[in-house]
């Protein structure tokens, strides 16, 4: 258990189950792809409470499993099991007990004990939580969340990302090659994307995890089920991760003219539209925001130009089209 000292918020209840997964989880079920949390209906961890749903998509990327909740109906929460199985026992054990302080509680709660073997673990949180988040339309889009058939409110499962390097092989996806085109590396200039490179790979490892999460997300309900092949096995985008990245920093830092996106990456407008439209929520998600630089490109030639001038100049192929 987690006894916290600042506010009652999404992330604090999140967190909890975190330290639960990281401390003893992960030891406990070494194997385990997805884990099911019971919930109130209110509370930090309401079904209506969006930081509760964007908070645990974070944790579903980072620990790489399915996460499903499924919310009992208000007025119900003593129907849930770890009422009887756990508060009721910490209850017994420090009845008329002083709470004098946060030590007192956390002992109190760790030296509760039963004859049939509970124990219990508990630990101070000393973080602070922030009141009042807001998660916006675009954000709440973005998640990787599946609504069930019934009560899609009450319950829903939040997808993982792809298994990080070095996990168990068993688990992990074939790795996706990214296909052969024109070399764009140069759009990944500082003065086009506003960050260094190492920045901007960072960004797109972020990107790729909400990314994949939010597509599996999508094929899942498509599908009305489980994949039933491996990922990666599908119809490869003409478009790297890279180049959404760079087409819509592109639009969001220098407006730049829908023709101009069309001619550079080599794709219709409707193409630049829909990459623009899916991957502005994707950066919301993992807090990138570009700001408008006042720098207008109404050419390829001007944005060429531009880049020339910063010390990034593009391909001969660019150049000679200018």
């Amino acid at each position: 258990m987690s006894v916290g000292t600042d506010h009652d918020t999404a992330a604090f209840a999140v967190e909890s189950i975190r330290r639960w997964w990281n401390g003893c989880g992960h030891q406990q079920y070494p194997h385990a792809t997805r884990l099911l949390i019971t919930a109130d209906a209110g509370g930090s961890n309401s079904y209506r409470t969006r930081a509760w749903k964007t908070e645990l998509a974070a944790l579903a990327a980072q620990a790489g499993l399915e996460i499903t909740v499924c919310h009992f109906p208000p007025g119900t929460s003593k129907w849930n099991k770890i009422e009887h199985r756990l508060f009721a026992h910490i209850t017994t054990n420090w009845r008329g007990r002083p709470l004098t302080s946060h030590e007192v509680i956390v002992n109190s709660i760790a030296a509760t004990t039963t004859r049939t073997g509970l124990t219990v673990c508990a630990q101070l949180d000393t973080s602070t939580y922030a009141t009042g988040v807001q998660i916006s339309d675009r954000q709440m889009d973005a998640l990787p969340v599946t609504r069930h058939a019934w009560h899609g409110d009450w319950n829903y499962t939040l997808h993982p990302a792809p298994p990080q390097r070095g996990t168990d092989d068993a688990r992990r996806d074939p790795p996706t090659q990214r296909p052969e085109g024109p070399d764009r590396t140069w759009l990944r200039a500082p003065a086009l994307t506003g960050l260094t490179p190492a920045q901007w790979e960072t960004l797109i490892e972020k990107l790729s995890v909400v990314r994949h999460a939010q597509r599996e997300a999508q094929l899942h309900d498509r599908r009305g089920g489980a994949r039933s092949v491996a990922s990666g096995t599908g119809r490869r985008s003409a478009l790297t991760l890279d180049d959404r990245a760079a087409i819509t920093v592109l639009d969001l830092r220098f407006s730049t003219p829908k023709p101009v996106l069309e001619e550079l990456f080599e794709v219709t407008r409707t193409t630049v539209n829909n990459v623009i439209r899916q991957t502005r929520p994707l950066l919301d998600l993992v807090g990138h925001a570009p700001k408008p630089t006042g720098v207008r490109f109404n050419s390829l030639a001007e944005l060429a130009r531009f880049a020339t001038d910063a010390g990034t100049p593009p391909p001969p192929k660019i150049k000679s089209a200018c």
